[in-house]
């Protein structure tokens, strides 16, 4: 069952498990389970995606119950007037909170933007993210260290790039953990060893967007699985507290 997170006349808000394709895709032809679908088959109606979240991330994601309703959601994400957070465990120790703004290139995929100018100048995109806390484990993933340190962020993306957050921690040299496109093999393969996982480490947390139905504004709220709830147990950490990072 996807776990439902909100609902009302217009739209609707589930829990993303990690690494369940939104719909059907040419990243993976053979993939047969898709969330739009699942969610269709689960309460009896069809779903419009207003935004979207990669494959291996979970969390937060919210569907229209219908085209003119999907539009008017998605011209709130594309006027930036909705507010998301996420939780992601990286690389090292980072500061107590800090802003990237650092333009990226388009991303483009060989089949859906064969069209599309290879040479588009970089877009700005900015991220702000707050530090939760540290962790220094017992394990060596580099020669010069006898230990290893992590982080637990809540970050706030003010612009939405494709991979932007990944590509951002990368930039700032601090990967997010179980990234297979932007991190770093090496500390992927000693968490997996450690504690076994096997997952990207990054969570759609929070989604805070106006209601089409009320006009009012909504606020939900993402637990994450049992697979993240075991890597945070495994670095000694506790739950942080509930509320997001204002917008």
């Amino acid at each position: 069952m996807i776990p439902i997170l909100y609902q009302d006349a217009a739209c609707i808000a589930v829990c993303k498990p990690a690494g369940m394709l939104v719909h059907r895709s040419a990243i993976d032809r053979h993939e047969t389970v898709f969330l739009m679908q699942t969610l269709r088959d689960q309460i009896g109606r069809h779903v419009f995606p207003v935004h979207r979240l990669d494959r291996p991330t979970s969390g937060a994601m919210l569907f229209a119950f219908d085209a003119p309703t999907a539009r008017t959601l998605s011209q709130q994400f594309e006027a930036r007037e909705v507010a998301k957070t996420y939780w992601a465990v990286v690389r090292g120790w980072t500061n107590d909170a800090g802003r990237i703004d650092y333009p990226l290139k388009e991303l483009l995929d060989p089949i859906a933007d064969a069209l599309s100018d290879p040479d588009k100048a970089a877009q700005n995109a900015v991220t702000d993210y707050r530090t939760l806390a540290r962790a220094e484990l017992p394990f060596v993933t580099q020669a010069r260290h006898a230990t290893s340190r992590y982080s637990w962020l809540e970050i706030t993306p003010h612009t939405g790039r494709k991979h932007q957050i990944r590509r951002h921690l990368k930039h700032i040299f601090h990967p997010i953990v179980g990234d297979t496109s932007h991190g770093d093999l090496r500390q992927n393969h000693a968490v997996a060893a450690f504690c076994g996982n096997q997952r990207l480490l990054l969570h759609a947390r929070s989604l805070m967007f106006t209601s089409p139905e009320s006009g009012r504004p909504v606020t939900v709220l993402a637990e994450p699985d049992d697979d993240w709830l075991r890597v945070i147990t495994a670095f000694g950490w506790h739950s942080p507290p509930q509320a997001p990072i204002a917008p």
